[in-house]
C-alpha cells in the first residue's frame, strides 16, 4: 500500500508547489485538504497523491503534479485494490475523464456530481456590484447600512478569535434551531481546526461589526495563481443585510490586498435549495465541473 501521511499545517509550503498550479476545485485548497474529513497524502513519482475520507467513504482525489501520471494511478489502483476499498477518483474534469479514458480505455465508469460544482466570481463583479443585476445587492447593502450607521469591518486577526468563536457557536445554535436534523458536525470541526490555525495556515480573514459587537466573518486562502477560495461565510441570521454587506467588503478587502486575483471560488451548493438560489443571485463567470471515475470491474461487483 502507499505510504499515505496525515495532512498537517506543516506542510503547506511543500504541498502548495504542487496545487497552486493545478487552477482545480476547492478540494485542492491546500486549507481545505487540512480542514475537512481526514486527509492523507504522499508523494509517488513527483505527484501528489491525496486520500481522503469523509463519513466512511474513501476517495482518491485526481493526483496533482506535472509528468507521466499513469505510473501514477496504476499505483491508486493497486493501492485501493489492497486496501479492499473500491478505486473512486474524484475531482475530474471533462479533460481529465477523457485522459483517464484514454489511459485506460473502457474500464472506468463516470458520473458528474452537480451538487458539488464550485461557484467561481469575478472579483471585480462581487467588490463592485455594478450593473442592473446587481440593484437589489445594492439595494440590499444600503438598507443594512442605514439600519445599522455605525457597522464597520475589521482585519480579521488572531486577537478576534475569541470573538468569532463565540460569534460561530451562536451561528451554530441559531442554525440547529431553523434546521434540528442538519448535520453539522464536520464543519464545526472544520471551523475549530480553522481558528486553531489562523495564522499557521495564512488564512485571510474579516469581521463585521454591529453595535460593537461581531455579527458576521468570512475566511479565504489561495486557490491557484488567479484564484482566492472563500472557505468560510458566517453571519447571525437576525441581521439582515450582513450577509452581502460582509461579501461585498472582502471582497474589495482582496482585490486590494491581492491585485493579481481575478476571481473567488465560493465553493459549492451541496445541492441545498436556498444555498443555491442565494450563489446564482451573485451570477457566477462559471461553475467548475466536478466529476468522478469508478473502475467497472467495481461497480459489476456490487
Amino acid at each position: 500500500m502507499l505510504d499515505f501521511q496525515k495532512v498537517t499545517p506543516s506542510m503547506r509550503a511543500e504541498f502548495e508547489q504542487h496545487l497552486l498550479p493545478l487552477g482545480k476545485s476547492c478540494e485542492y485548497a491546500f486549507s481545505n485538504l487540512y480542514l475537512w474529513g481526514r486527509q492523507r497524502a504522499a508523494v509517488v513519482d513527483g505527484f501528489l497523491v491525496l486520500f481522503s475520507q469523509f463519513d466512511r467513504r474513501a476517495v482518491y482525489p485526481l493526483p496533482a503534479g506535472q509528468g507521466n501520471i499513469k505510473p501514477v494511478l496504476d499505483a491508486i489502483i493497486q493501492d485501493a485494490q489492497e486496501r479492499g476499498i473500491p478505486c473512486c477518483i474524484t475531482g475530474l474534469s471533462q479533460k481529465d475523464m477523457g485522459l483517464l479514458e484514454q489511459l485506460y480505455p473502457g474500464k472506468f465508469t463516470f458520473q458528474c456530481d452537480r451538487d458539488s460544482y464550485d461557484y467561481v466570481y469575478n472579483i471585480d463583479d462581487l467588490a463592485d456590484l455594478k450593473g442592473r443585476k446587481y440593484q437589489k445587492k445594492r439595494n440590499h447593502i444600503n438598507k443594512f447600512r442605514l439600519q445599522y450607521p455605525d457597522c464597520k469591518t475589521e482585519i480579521l486577526t488572531s486577537h478576534h478569535l475569541p470573538e468569532v468563536r463565540d460569534m460561530t457557536r451562536q451561528w451554530f445554535e441559531q442554525r440547529e434551531q431553523i434546521d434540528p436534523t442538519g448535520n453539522y458536525k464536520l464543519e464545526k470541526m472544520a471551523l475549530q481546526r480553522a481558528f486553531d490555525h489562523y495564522d499557521e495556515l495564512e488564512l485571510d480573514g474579516m469581521v463585521l461589526r454591529v453595535n460593537g459587537n461581531i455579527v458576521a466573518f468570512s475566511m479565504a486562502s489561495q486557490l491557484s495563481s488567479d484564484t482566492l477560495d472563500v472557505h468560510f461565510e458566517k453571519a447571525l441570521e437576525h441581521i439582515d443585510g450582513a450577509y452581502p454587506a460582509i461579501n461585498q467588503a472582502f471582497s474589495q478587502y482582496l482585490r486590494e490586498k491581492y491585485p493579481h486575483i481575478r476571481y473567488l471560488d465560493r465553493e459549492d451548493d451541496m445541492g441545498i435549495e436556498g444555498l443555491r438560489k442565494a450563489k446564482l443571485s451573485y451570477y457566477p463567470d462559471h461553475l467548475t465541473e466536478k466529476c468522478w471515475a469508478r473502475l467497472w470491474e467495481e461497480m459489476d461487483e456490487d
